[in-house]
């Protein structure tokens, strides 16, 4: 008996690939994450470092149009200041004042502390006329004045003629309260100037200076008991001795005699110079 042997034929012959082989040894492992963090981080840095300079190219375009035109600026020329008597006006004070009034009156400038008044701070002198309490610097203080002899017939007399200017270099929050007294219906006085309108000199001193009291010079005299304070304008200055506490101090007396003087001069610098040569008081033989 045969037995029959069925042969299988495999439907898909295995063969071994030489180039297969090497495909096999030559793929490269997979890169670790670590590395991949790196490569991302380098590339981030070289896009940020790109962004940078594409903006600093980008900043000074937009400031040029963002830049307003200037406007084209001039120089406006300077008048010379003159020393002679034709120098009617000059530099303004910090606090600028009103025009003159236009009936043709002169200006008395009249200093307050040790020629009108003086005052006292501390202790309570013997005499004075009356108190005064301004805050200066958050404090509250104390002073006690007293009036020269003479102040009140001043001021009335110069008053009726002059334009009166009072002219210190005391603080506001002082002196105002004393002109008020001095002046309390404030009809005498026509215009307060206080330190904030002096100049400052060397050595720090505070001088007066008339030229910017904007009136003719012609027409201003000032009285005063400080040499520094008119010494831009000593040809315009009456000088008083300083008034401290005697009674019977006259010095004011001798001013209301300049006033009558001073009518007959078109020029108040003349009538200065005329009545500090020897011009006799008016109340003296």
């Amino acid at each position: 008996m045969v037995s029959k042997f069925t042969r299988r034929t495999p439907t898909k012959s295995r063969k071994f690939s030489p180039s297969g082989a090497r495909r096999c040894r030559q793929r490269k492992p997979s890169s670790s994450p670590l590395k991949t963090l790196a490569a991302a981080a380098a590339s981030f840095d070289r896009s940020l470092r790109s962004c940078q300079r594409c903006l600093f190219k980008l900043i000074p375009c937009l400031a040029v149009l963002h830049t307003p035109i200037k406007r084209k600026q001039g120089f406006r020329r300077l008048v010379p200041v003159q020393d002679d008597k034709s120098q009617t006006t000059g530099r303004s004070t910090s606090s600028s004042l009103p025009l003159p009034s236009a009936t043709g009156r002169k200006t008395i400038v009249l200093d307050l502390d040790e020629t009108l008044i003086h005052s006292t701070t501390g202790i309570p002198p013997e005499r004075y006329d009356f108190v005064v309490r301004p805050w200066i610097e958050g404090q509250e203080m104390t002073f006690y004045v007293l009036k020269r002899p003479g102040v009140d017939e001043l001021l009335c007399s110069a008053a009726e003629f002059f334009e009166v200017i009072i002219f210190t270099a005391g603080l506001k929050e002082y002196a105002s309260l004393i002109l008020d007294q001095l002046d309390p219906s404030r009809k005498l006085i026509a215009h307060r100037l206080y330190r904030d309108s002096c100049r400052e000199a060397q050595g720090g001193k505070l001088t007066k200076d008339l030229s910017g009291l904007g009136r003719d010079l012609r027409k201003v005299v000032i009285v005063d008991d400080n040499p520094v304070c008119y010494a831009l304008q000593k040809e315009n200055a009456v000088p008083v001795t300083p008034f401290i506490d005697d009674l019977g101090d006259r010095e004011l007396r001798r001013v209301m005699s300049f006033l009558n003087v001073a009518g007959g001069f078109e020029d108040m610098r003349d009538a200065v110079e005329f009545f500090l040569a020897g011009a006799k008081p008016a109340d003296e033989p």
